[in-house]
């Protein structure tokens, strides 16, 4: 396996059984046994018919299907009816096992596909209840056009479907139809709406940081909780919009534009005084202090309140940590770029607009590419767009229509809160009454076992999800409370309050940013786009140079007391959200949304750093968005690209977007590299490396020795000033520590040792080196004798007490951790060889054994970049530097002439393991080029290699 590979979890001896077979099955039609019965014809079965005829039941007129060399399909039809119905028949030709499997996942059902090892994850997406969510919205919030498309799409893919063995489907397919008879089910609306609901969870913002800065609290002071999550920079680092101002109900940007930094100030969040699990009077007093300021400050006192609650908490992070396990991790890393510039600025006289979003890599790539063409568009026929669309949903999700271009970043909203509520026999406690739960009963089928029931029980905040775990079950009985908390009885259980769980009209935002045509058709529909929140970019070819803007859209609570940063009371009504009867939110109204036309620097970034500035005064925003932004250093990055570029009347092209996206900058490094070139090291071996960083330009290239020493002191400075300081529900998971004494007595101190591992999954330990550690960094170096220099002592290390020495260090141990992963001789070192891409099939290809994750999987790919870089390739400091999430693809949209645009995906259009197009992308991805992304009839012409003419069923 490769070296940032992770062992599967534990209790999956279900799941195991069942993999063994597919290795087995899998190895047959391989044409690794039994001849050519299980050969090469086997693997083929499944691969789409590209060229000739097909008849496809429910069309009323023909559907051309034109593929390039790398099989990216533009469609081409008569009336909108048949243009979905062709693009689902297409997305199950190249996509279906990856479709099944996410419907699945959405529903709580892999335990159908994949037995016991998935009852667990199935039952917490039961209890949030997706498929729910997803079955309200289609029957109640949807238009009568929206559904009608998603009816289309599903006939689509079942007219695929029909009459398909195993084997005709996917490899995979063929696997589990072999071992346990599985048989696909027909394709429904609802199965294409639930997916949003994956989408949202992958980008629901802080929830991660909710739960790390409660668990925090069982060894950190509150002063030290808030180093660690800063206030967001704004003197250095611009929000995406500055200036504007809500008025009469309406948010009018600055019409001025914005010219520069709007200097110093606070993000609106203030620290407070106390946590919600109360303050500590200090490290070596742990839980001794009394609590003050907000949340359940006001109602609990510390001293041992922490433990049954910080069980509480690890147990559902541990939860949480086996679904991003399928969608990707989520933490300070995931994020995206995006920006747009006017036409006044380029070299084509139009604007120009960029976008990657970051994901987890996945194989297939969680993203298609796909033209949706009209012949003649008309009120029957309306598309004519292209772009990237998600496999099982109609529609295109980013890209470009005639008109228009659009592109998202993460917003990073606070959308979710995690409220304690108070639990007896008959219900539970709010504003002193009893008040009974909603119930439903699931059933969990197990694939090779039983059945397994569980009952959802949901509060005015949400479902319970502390249900799902026995840990979760009681959050301790030792904490005293204040006369004002009720009685704990058995403990307090945790509720989740998420906007997705709200029925909302995303998917009607999808089809009307596909037909947009002005600036005020794509904020009308960006009003729609309930969740994930994201931001919004936008570009036309109206005028003379053409137009951008940008909309911040979303659901996005108005709350009572309290700031969402830690969990809160959710027997007590002053701190729900406000604006509703029944638990229904209230949300800061569309209208009072930020939102920015035309500036007048010539130019929007979007990078997940702040939207506005929040607080009160002039140029504040009024309402809070969240408190836990990215910290913005590949924003200010891209921003600084941009003026180096168009100072003096320079002008931006199309190659100059790509190279911006491909820039490997680090920030942190360009930082700490000059203290570290002044640190008297005596080690001759640590000195050689030390000399690496002579004259370096703090670029992370793939063959940069510089760039992989640096990481790895990075690293370790992380592991020492603040890792090794972390309670254990933080940490890595199996890394262990000797507390060796208290570092300054006599010799046989050392003989007093306390062991304590790490039990935290490897994408979301901590710290993960995110920008939100580069700010923690960069506030405290100002200090060289900060609590935080301190490490004890090892057998082989002295103590530190000062920045330096910690530094020196680190150097040290960067230096013999290199010698161990790439060899003595420091000539041979780079970063591309810390830093690899594995792309693992989904679900199949992340838990086998080894001979299957060869047989499905691809890699290594030796990357650049790096955290929070522009060319974003992020990694987990804190469990090693294998590349944990990716820009998924990028693309740049050229206004003037479409036709000149470029793309490129992770992979590529199949997600057939043996197809020649299942990772055909991938190299030209990782080395920064782009494809031709022809869109006019006559460039499609010229591209197309197979056509593919799907017919009625009658003709």
């Amino acid at each position: 396996m490769p070296a940032n590979e992770t062992a599967p979890p534990a209790k999956k001896k279900g799941r195991r059984a069942r993999l063994i077979v597919l290795v087995l099955v899998l190895a047959l039609f391989a044409g690794l046994g039994y001849g050519a019965y299980w050969g090469v014809d086997s693997v083929r079965a499944s691969f789409p018919q590209t060229t000739g005829s097909l008849k496809v039941p429910g069309l009323t007129g023909t559907v051309d299907v034109k593929r390039d060399a790398h099989g990216i399909p533009q469609l081409y039809a008569d009336n909108d009816d048949d243009l979905f119905r062709a693009q689902g028949f297409v997305h199950a030709q190249d996509r279906f096992w990856e479709m099944d499997v996410r419907r699945h996942m959405t529903s709580g059902r892999l335990s159908e596909m994949f037995g016991s090892g998935q009852v667990e994850t199935d039952a917490f997406l039961r209890t949030l209840g997706w498929r729910q969510v997803a079955e309200a919205e289609y029957e109640n919030k949807l238009s009568p056009e929206t559904k009608k498309y998603l009816q289309a799409y599903a006939d689509g893919v079942n007219a695929y479907l029909k009459g398909k063995s195993g084997k005709d489907l996917s490899v995979e397919h063929a696997a589990l139809k072999l071992s346990d008879d599985y048989q696909p089910e027909q394709w429904s609306p609802v199965d294409s709406v639930a997916w949003l609901k994956a989408m949202a969870w992958d980008l629901r913002g802080n929830m991660q940081d909710e739960i790390d800065r409660a668990l925090m609290a069982s060894k950190l002071s509150q002063a030290q909780i808030d180093e660690l999550y800063p206030p967001y920079p704004f003197d250095r680092n611009k929000p995406i919009v500055e200036g504007g101002k809500v008025e009469g109900g309406k948010y009018t940007p600055q019409t001025s534009g914005s010219t520069g930094s709007t200097g110093t100030g606070s993000n609106g969040t203030g620290s407070g005084s106390g946590t919600a699990l109360g303050s500590q009077a200090s490290t070596s007093q742990a839980g001794t202090g009394t609590a003050t300021g907000t949340g359940l400050a006001d109602n609990v006192t510390a001293q041992g309140a922490t433990v049954g609650l910080r069980n509480q908490l690890t147990a559902l992070a541990a939860t949480l940590d086996k679904v991003p396990a399928i969608l990707g991790p989520n933490g300070s890393g995931i994020g995206s770029n995006s920006w747009v510039v006017s036409g006044k600025y380029t070299t084509t006289g139009k604007p120009l607009l960029a976008n990657d979003p970051h994901l987890s890599p996945q194989l297939p790539s969680v993203w298609y590419q796909m033209g949706l063409h009209c012949r003649t568009v008309s009120a029957q026929c309306q598309y004519d767009v292209a772009g990237y669309t998600f496999s099982g949903m109609p529609g295109v999700v980013i890209g470009h229509n005639a008109d228009i271009a659009w592109g998202m970043t993460n917003l990073g909203a606070d959308v979710t809160d995690l409220f304690l509520e108070q639990v007896k026999p008959e219900g539970y406690v709010y504003d002193g009454k009893v008040l009974p739960f909603a119930t439903r009963e699931e059933v969990i089928k197990v694939a090779g076992g039983d059945s397994k029931k569980i009952t959802v029980r949901t509060t005015n905040n949400g479902p319970l999800v502390s249900d799902r775990s026995e840990e979760l079950a009681t959050v301790g009985t030792r904490a005293p409370v204040a006369s004002s908390a009720p009685d704990r009885g058995d403990g307090y259980a945790v509720a989740l309050r998420w906007t997705a769980l709200d029925p909302g009209k995303t998917m009607d935002s999808v089809f009307k940013l596909n037909r947009a045509k002005t600036f005020d058709d794509f904020r009308k529909a960006a009003a729609d786009f309930d969740v994930p929140s994201q931001n919004l970019i936008y570009a036309d070819n109206k005028g003379l140079n053409g137009n951008i803007g940008y909309q911040a859209p979303g659901r996005i609570p108005m709350r009572g007391q309290g700031d969402g940063r830690m969990p809160t009371p959710g027997w007590d009504s002053k701190y729900a959200w406000k604006g509703g009867k029944d638990g229904n939110a209230g949300y800061i109204p569309q209208s009072e949304m930020p939102f920015d036309s035309n500036p007048s620097r010539g130019y929007i970034v979007t990078a997940n750093q702040a939207v506005v500035e929040s607080g009160t005064g002039a140029g504040k925003y009024p309402y809070l968005l969240t408190t836990d932004w990215g910290y913005g250093a590949r924003s200010q990055r891209i921003n600084d690209l941009i003026e180096a570029k168009i100072k003096d009347g320079g002008k931006i092209s199309t190659d100059d977007m790509r190279t911006m996206q491909m820039d490997n900058s680090s920030e942190i490094a360009a930082l700490l590299t000059p203290m570290l070139a002044k640190i008297q090291v005596s080690d001759p071996g640590v000195r050689a490396a030390q000399k690496l960083l002579d004259g370096w330009n703090y670029t992370q290239e793939p063959d940069s020795a510089a760039a992989a020493y640096f990481n790895a002191v990075w690293r370790n400075i992380l592991k020492l000033s603040f890792g090794d300081k972390m309670p254990k529900e933080l940490r890595i998971e199996g890394s262990c520590m000797n507390v060796l004494g208290n570092g300054t007595g006599p010799a046989d101190d050392l003989a007093k040792t306390v062991r304590e591992c790490g039990t935290r999954g490897p994408d979301s330990a901590q710290p993960d080196g995110g920008d939100r550690w580069f700010e923690v960094v960069r506030r405290l170096v100002k200090d060289e004798k900060s609590q935080w220099w301190s490490s004890p002592r090892t057998l082989t290390q002295p103590a530190t007490t000062t920045r330096d020495e910690l530094f020196a260090r680190a150097m040290k141990d960067a230096r013999w951790e290199l010698t161990a992963k790439l060899g003595k001789d420091q000539s041979t070192w780079s970063w591309g060889r810390l830093h690899q891409l594995n792309l693992k099939n989904q679900t199949i290809g992340t838990e086998g054994p080894g001979f299957m994750q060869w047989l499905l999987n691809r890699g290594p790919w030796n990357l650049g970049g790096g955290e929070a870089t522009v060319n974003a390739t992020g990694w987990n400091a804190s469990s090693g530097y294998g590349v944990t999430w990716v820009p998924s693809m990028r693309m740049v949209v050229n206004l003037n002439d479409l036709d000149k645009s470029r793309w490129i995906n992770l992979t590529g259009a199949s997600g057939h393991a043996y197809n020649s197009h299942y990772t055909d992308q991938t190299t030209m991805w990782a080395k920064g080029e782009l494809l031709e992304w022809p869109f006019g009839k006559d460039a499609v012409e010229k591209a197309t290699v197979d056509t593919l003419t799907l017919k009625p069923a009658g003709s």
